[in-house]
């Protein structure tokens, strides 16, 4: 199992406000799908994945309309 800083993002829908909310934690994670999906059993959800150069895994969620974000960057 890899160990991850996981950053959480929840965008905000109100067009005029730009802040989002966002939660840091350090986890063991086997896969980081597999995470997002239990983080979201009962939601229908479009899931959204891409790794980048450096490793990093990014999962978008498009959760009935509301966006969020899951970083996995190996620690």
């Amino acid at each position: 199992m890899k160990e991850y800083e996981i950053v959480h993002e929840i965008f905000n829908k109100c067009s005029g406000n730009q802040m989002r909310d966002v939660f840091v934690e350090e986890r063991e994670v086997e896969d980081p799908e597999a995470y997002v999906r239990s983080r979201h059993p009962d939601k229908n959800m479009v899931l959204t994945k891409d790794t980048l150069p450096d490793g990093t895994v990014i999962i978008d969620l498009d959760l009935s309309g509301g966006h969020q974000r899951y970083s996995f960057t190996e620690i």
